[in-house]
């Protein structure tokens, strides 16, 4: 599949995941085997529940970590969330940044960005926007930001050599990103790999954990931290592994890394 029809493939699932959270089925996660059915089967998101600033109203299930707890936001931050759909990591980093910070969604499923704009609109913020962009390729000023967040997104991203350069543009110098993220470990079933459902799944787009920290790498960032590591245990139709962290596999990761402050 060429990487413009992965980019329409996730488009069209995401724009169904935003309708149906419209019709009240909160149950729809981007990595259950069946996108956007029913099934109530979550095995990437955690709970936002005791954060400040969380909205269940954005919470649609779709990350694979809490990149906020390790991004160091400070009061006053302005702040960019990859891939922000209904706003979840949003409305929890505004509340650390308070009223002097500044924060930024990117998306490029429409429906998803109605419904954050209507989920900002009821908290009444002024100080959060949402634009409609392509990560690779962000509509956005180059050394603008503090901080960028991003929640089981970037693995999504055909190519992410460009969008963690794009990450590395819009960056202030001494700006840092803290991303969570889908990887592989070892050999992954060809099957796995090429399914398109499990692309948009979280999994078959996923990068090999050595490449991925190599991309970041690559792309000139400094001070590469890795925050938490979770492997997942995908449900028994798409072929599991067992959870031992010395097994290969699917995980998730939090990761950090800054650009410098001059360029190398």
């Amino acid at each position: 599949m060429k990487p413009s029809e992965l980019k329409l493939l996730v488009q069209e699932k995401y724009g169904k995941i935003a309708g149906a959270s419209e019709s009240g089925d909160k149950s729809s996660c981007c990595c259950s085997p069946d996108c956007c059915s029913s099934a109530e089967y979550t095995v990437f998101s955690e709970d936002y529940n005791r954060l400040e600033g969380y909205n269940p109203d954005a919470d649609l299930n779709l990350g694979c970590g809490i990149p906020t707890e390790f991004a160091g936001l400070k009061p006053g931050d302005h702040v960019l969330d990859l891939g922000s759909g209904a706003g979840n990591d949003c409305f929890v980093a505004r509340a650390i940044v308070g009223d002097s910070g500044h924060v930024t969604g990117i998306d490029f499923t429409r429906p998803m960005l109605i419904k954050a704009e209507e989920n900002r609109m009821k908290l009444g913020y002024s100080n959060i926007d949402f634009v409609n962009g392509d990560i690779e390729a962000m509509p956005l000023p180059g050394n603008s930001y503090d901080v960028v967040l991003s929640n089981c997104v970037l693995n999504l991203v055909p190519d992410k050599q460009k969008a963690f350069s794009e990450i590395m543009r819009v960056l202030r110098p001494g700006g840092h990103f803290c991303v969570s993220d889908v990887v592989i470990k070892g050999e992954m079933p060809d099957k796995m790999r090429s399914d398109a459902e499990l692309y948009v799944g979280c999994v078959a787009g996923a990068s090999e954990y050595d490449q991925y920290i190599g991309v970041i790498r690559n792309a000139g960032f400094v001070n590469i931290v890795i925050h938490k590591e979770k492997q997942i245990v995908l449900p028994e139709s798409s072929a599991p592994v067992v959870p031992e962290s010395n097994t290969p596999g699917i995980f998730s990761i939090t990761v950090s890394a800054s650009k410098p402050l001059i360029n190398l």
